[in-house]
């Protein structure tokens, strides 16, 4: 089972993050940037040190030689922190003062007038060396001088240089992070105050959510909300609209049973009962017509908003289906034709619903023509197959023509025993499958014609 996740930390942790690896890394940059310049000075006060020993090399009667007193080198080499060696050398290696175990440079041949810096370690020690070199005119060897000096003061001062970056900026992100939680509470209070306003709802109630106070980039939800309110307002209302309208339906038919069941038990004479009884049955037909109207209209309304289509082949189900409305088609004089292709015509749908939308035409077309009627099926292939279903009938007026997909609505006046629920299945089903419906006049005189152009199945 997935954890809840909070959108105040997901935000708060997005935020302080970013905030955090940029302080680091300015501390990180203060660091090797400060580091370069306390090199560059303490480097400078190693130079001042070797020249100033420099400054103790004598040459007489062409021997060099160097001369430093015990009170010079004692401050020469005083120090709180580190310490500091130093050797003087000839070119032919012989050691005129201080430190034999200074290090020398990597490569000798770099080592001339300008200062050469390096990184060594004497006695296990860390430390930073100089070194550099003399000439003297009246003598042929060369003097090296070179200043070594442990590394305290400059680890102390990078220390105290870090710690003095990165308190005040920890603090920082401190200080920030109370700001921001603040910020956020403030910010997501107003959903907080939606999920109330919602939860403090009644079932029934589906008016729209109240817009104040809500910010721009949370009205998106409330409008998206309000929306599904309204559409579910209007399915509710629709599904009160179908029951009652459903229940009237079945209401006229069961009365009439009841009726002409007390007129037939009121009878002696079979023969008497017989008109009884054909009513009886006319009612119970129309009872079961209403039924299957009303769970193929069932059947039609997907389960949340999901409905699975398959490949279906419209051929063979424009023809048997055909085929079963020929004998009554002939019982009302009507010539009945279908136009199809040989080749397969598939589509994605529902096979049964697509039977049941051809079945509704066909009925309504048999039932409405009067008799010596023609009625005609086409299927047409292509990249959006079409079926045609039209006849000859007297048409429906052009004042009705935006109603006859109501459900439960009939012309009035019209004839039949119908229901009202016919062409409300052929709109649903079509809607369900995405085919665009075409419903006009066959021509000037009458006549229904209904197109439906499908999505062809790939």
């Amino acid at each position: 089972m997935p954890k809840n996740r909070s959108l105040k930390n997901q935000m708060l942790i997005r935020l302080v993050i970013p905030l955090i690896f940029f302080v680091v890394f300015d501390a990180f940059l203060s660091y090797f940037v400060t580091l370069h310049y306390v090199d560059e000075a303490y480097d400078r006060w190693l130079l001042d040190s070797a020249r100033s020993l420099t400054q103790e090399i004598k040459v007489r009667d062409g021997k060099v030689g160097v001369e430093l007193p015990t009170a010079a080198l004692e401050i020469f080499r005083w120090d709180a922190q580190d310490t500091t060696y130093f050797k003087i050398r000839t070119s032919g290696q012989q050691i005129l003062a201080g430190d034999p175990m200074v290090p020398e440079p990597p490569d000798l041949s770099t080592i001339g007038t300008q200062a050469v810096y390096y990184d060594d370690k004497l006695y296990g020690a860390a430390v930073r060396v100089v070194s550099m070199s003399i000439t003297f005119g009246d003598t042929p060897d060369q003097v090296f001088v070179l200043v070594a000096e442990t590394l305290n003061k400059r680890r102390a001062m990078m220390t105290d240089i870090l710690l003095a970056d990165l308190i005040p900026q920890t603090a920082l992100i401190l200080l920030c992070s109370v700001f921001l939680l603040a910020g956020l509470k403030k910010g997501l209070r107003p959903l907080h105050l939606l999920a109330q306003q919602i939860a403090q709802r009644s079932p029934r109630d589906c008016s729209p959510l109240s817009e104040q106070h809500i910010f721009l980039e949370v009205r998106t939800l409330t409008d998206t909300i309000n929306d599904l309110l309204a559409a579910h307002t209007l399915a509710i209302a629709t599904q009160q609209r179908f029951i009652a309208n459903a229940a009237h339906q079945l209401r006229t038919p069961l009365a009439g049973l009841k009726l002409q069941a007390e007129r037939a038990l009121r009878e002696q004479d079979v023969s008497a009962m017989q008109p009884a009884l054909q009513q009886i049955q006319n009612a119970a037909d129309r009872m079961a017509h209403l039924t299957t109207q009303l769970l193929v209209l069932a059947k039609s309304e997907p389960i949340n908003g999901e409905f699975e289509l398959v490949p279906v082949d419209l051929c063979p189900l424009v023809k048997n289906t055909c085929i079963d409305f020929v004998p009554r088609a002939l019982q009302r004089n009507s010539e009945l034709s279908v136009e199809s292709p040989q080749e397969p015509v598939f589509i994605q749908g529902d096979e049964l619903l697509l039977h049941e939308l051809l079945a509704n035409l066909l009925d309504n077309a048999i039932n409405y023509s009067g008799g010596n009627g023609t009625i005609v099926v086409k299927l047409e292939p292509g990249p959006t197959p079409k079926l045609t279903v039209e006849d000859d009938g007297p048409g429906i007026p052009d004042l009705e023509m935006d109603k006859v997909f109501e459900r439960f609505y009939r012309i009035p006046g019209s004839t039949g025993n119908g229901c009202g629920l016919g062409l409300a299945i052929v709109k649903e089903i079509a809607e369900l499958h995405k085919a665009e419906l075409k419903f006009g006049k066959t021509s000037l005189k009458g006549g229904s014609r209904f197109e439906f152009l499908f999505k062809a199945s790939l």
